[in-house]
């Protein structure tokens, strides 16, 4: 088996993927920005880059044969990160890509940061990789952390959204890097099923004992809201947009994929607040 790098190592995501990978006994090395926040693993090298930063990605992917790609956070110049990542990648002969995509991803796509995703899938076929992408819906474990005063606020509507535990897509990726088999395929990582935000909040209310309401904001009123904060233009873009692509249906699709590939089923909402 040869060499993996794994991006993201000191994230959810990627350090479930790392982890995995120790217990199996695969060659890898750990791609951070802070050292002393790498998982401390058996058999794992660790090399210290940015996603700006090409000549240090450069040396650290050298001799790798397989990549795990976790996209980077949300930032006004991923896009250029990225590219980054993919040119520094190419020159050190990696072979195939694992991508941490979103689902849906398109350049017209509702939720704005969903664009810098389908942007980097083109980077990444162009560069001739051998790519496997994996499109995940919004976190499961995330949507308790949108409740404010007891409740989540959003122009969501009646839109439903297929969320997708982490634990799941590092399932999934533990896999794709591991088998060659998961070479040229993409796959839609998303939960069991499509939840409104009612739902969610109800769901949230139940299984923590506290109370959670869901407040559908107009689009004008989450605007306001979230540019109270200072925060620039983008990120408040991104913001609304994770509920008006919801609104309008774009995250809703159920897919089979993290039971085809894992062989159980993907948790539930349920699952993620209990610890399951």
């Amino acid at each position: 088996m040869g060499l993996i790098a794994v991006t993201g190592a000191t994230g959810q995501v990627g350090g479930r993927v790392a982890r995995g990978l120790s217990a199996a006994g695969a060659p890898q090395r750990l791609v951070v920005r802070d050292p002393r926040r790498a998982p401390d693993l058996d058999g794992a090298d660790v090399r210290v880059a940015s996603y700006d930063d090409g000549e240090a990605l450069r040396h650290a992917f050298d001799g790798a044969d397989v990549l795990l790609f976790v996209s980077g956070g949300e930032d006004a110049d991923r896009l250029e990160q990225h590219r980054t990542v993919v040119d520094a990648a190419a020159a050190a002969g990696v072979r195939r890509v694992v991508y941490t995509s979103f689902l849906g991803a398109s350049p017209t796509s509702t939720f704005t940061f969903a664009r810098d995703h389908a942007a980097t899938e083109d980077l990444l076929t162009a560069a001739r990789f051998t790519t496997t992408f994996l499109r995940d819906n919004f976190y499961l474990d995330v949507l308790p952390a949108f409740v404010a005063d007891g409740a989540l606020r959003g122009p969501a509507g009646t839109g439903r959204v297929s969320a997708v535990a982490r634990a799941d897509v590092a399932e999934v990726a533990l896999a794709a890097v591991l088998d060659e088999a998961h070479g040229g395929r993409s796959y839609d990582l998303t939960g069991p099923r499509a939840l409104s935000f009612e739902e969610v909040a109800a769901t949230i209310a139940r299984v923590r004992g506290i109370p959670v309401e869901f407040v559908d904001e107009t689009v004008e009123e989450a605007y306001a809201s979230r540019a109270a904060s200072g925060a620039p233009r983008w990120m408040v873009d991104g913001w609304v947009s994770t509920y008006t692509a919801i609104a309008a249906g774009e995250l809703e699709t159920v897919s089979d994929a993290v039971r085809a590939v894992t062989g159980r089923a993907p948790r539930s909402l349920e699952d993620v607040l209990t610890g399951g």
